[in-house]
């Protein structure tokens, strides 16, 4: 037991003179002017949160309305009589307007002549204008135009009916205000 108290003596010496030597010539006088210098200073004021304004809800409404990757309804289509096939005429030449979706083609107005009918002006994204009359065509999908009016044009499109066929749509592109 008397060994094993001597081996542990030089490691309890080593300890007592190494706690001995923090505090020996330290200057605490310093560090504690130096806090109380601290403590002295006035204290800062914290600003307080910024009030949010509530936002206005939002109710989402799209969810009733039909998906865009489903058929269209049938309210949508033409009605075709029993013993007429709908298909577009490939061989047609196809006309200047036919080149850009109904979305792009704006109508800017109609012009008439005497004893002639309606006519209607189209203004495609380059800003050209063109008219048209019943029996032209425009749009990507082998739209021919119906009607015109005033204010609108009346057209009937040939899409494809998602099962190797093709249906009549109605559509319409009114003038731009």
């Amino acid at each position: 037991m008397k060994a094993r108290n001597l081996a542990a003596a030089p490691c309890l010496l080593a300890a007592l003179l190494s706690l001995g030597g923090c505090t020996a010539g330290a200057d605490l006088g310093q560090l504690d002017a130096r806090l109380e210098e601290i403590k002295a200073r006035p204290r800062g004021r914290i600003e307080p949160p910024p009030e949010f304004k509530p936002i206005a809800t939002f109710t989402y409404g799209a969810h009733k309305l039909r998906p865009p990757f489903s058929p269209p309804v049938e309210q949508e289509l033409v009605k075709v009589p029993e013993g007429r096939k709908v298909e577009p005429d490939m061989s047609r030449p196809r006309e200047y307007l036919e080149r850009f979706s109904l979305d792009a083609l704006r109508m800017v107005g109609t012009i008439t002549k005497p004893g002639k009918a309606l006519e209607a002006l189209m203004e495609d994204p380059a800003g050209a204008v063109t008219r048209i009359r019943v029996g032209s065509y425009l749009g990507k999908n082998f739209g021919r135009v119906v009607a015109v009016r005033d204010n609108e044009v009346s057209l009937v499109e040939i899409v494809p009916d998602g099962h190797d066929g093709w249906v009549e749509r109605s559509r319409a592109v009114s003038i731009a205000e």
